[in-house]
């Protein structure tokens, strides 16, 4: 029976690459899209006429009731989740002196309280049938910190302390956690990037010399997602060209 894997903010880039992914290797996927997305129909036959069947659901990550109510809808639908990714994330950049409190707390509440929200709705589950895969996606900035983003750079940080928090917790029903941590991945907002700035001042700093692919992330993801994954469990896979070494 195929494994039913649920991943937030799964609507572009990394997100999509994921459900692609996910759906490609035989799970039943579904996703989350905020409510104030008018084009999630669109998109979602857009991925189906690629021949992936990948179920949409609104809710806002950064409201427990409503991850409630979300998952419980996927349940009904297609069965228990087995996988969860918390890929939902947004950025609102500015010096921590110019930063606003609303800007703070949107991106905790986007990038980190949802993590708290959906695998509160299932681990319990997870635990009981002695199998579960929980992966988060990182960042890079979250390890070394980044002008600018004081707010997102704090939600991802924390992000690795829940995560191993969790695996600690889980380890013994055989329900795993692990982050993954990009570092530039060729999605829209990357590429809109000058290319003069890309050219001098990022791709120098990466050893391989390039970009991140979506797929690449993507692949990562769906080998923590499977049964050869088991030993791996607090891990925090860096995906950076080898940034970290430059």
């Amino acid at each position: 029976m195929a494994r039913v894997a649920l991943v937030t903010g799964g609507m572009g880039g990394i997100g999509e690459a994921i459900c692609a992914r996910l759906a490609k290797d035989g799970y039943k996927v579904a996703t989350t899209y905020s409510p104030s997305n008018t084009r999630y129909a669109e998109w979602t036959q857009h991925m189906k006429n690629q021949g992936y069947d990948i179920k949409s659901y609104p809710a806002d990550v950064g409201d427990f009731d409503s991850c409630k109510a979300c998952v419980k809808k996927v349940v009904t639908d297609l069965g228990p989740v087995d996988v969860l990714v918390n890929n939902a994330g947004i950025t609102k950049d500015s010096t921590l002196r110019r930063m606003t409190k609303a800007d703070w707390d949107i991106v905790m509440a986007t990038n980190l309280d949802s993590v708290f929200n959906m695998v509160q709705q299932v681990l319990d589950g997870m635990i009981e049938r002695k199998w579960g895969r929980i992966i988060n996606i990182g960042s890079m900035n979250g390890e070394r910190g980044a002008f600018g983003q004081a707010n997102y750079t704090a939600a991802k940080s924390g992000l690795f302390g829940l995560t191993r928090t969790i695996a600690l917790e889980a380890a013994r029903a055989g329900v795993t956690a692990n982050v993954v941590s990009p570092g530039y991945i060729a999605t829209k907002m990357v590429l809109s990037i000058p290319q003069d700035v890309m050219d001098k001042k990022i791709l120098p700093l990466i050893p391989l010399g390039r970009l991140g692919k979506p797929e690449e992330v993507a692949g990562v993801v769906a080998f923590l997602a499977s049964d050869d994954a088991g030993w791996f469990t607090g891990a925090d896979i860096k995906m950076n060209g080898g940034q970290f070494m430059a």
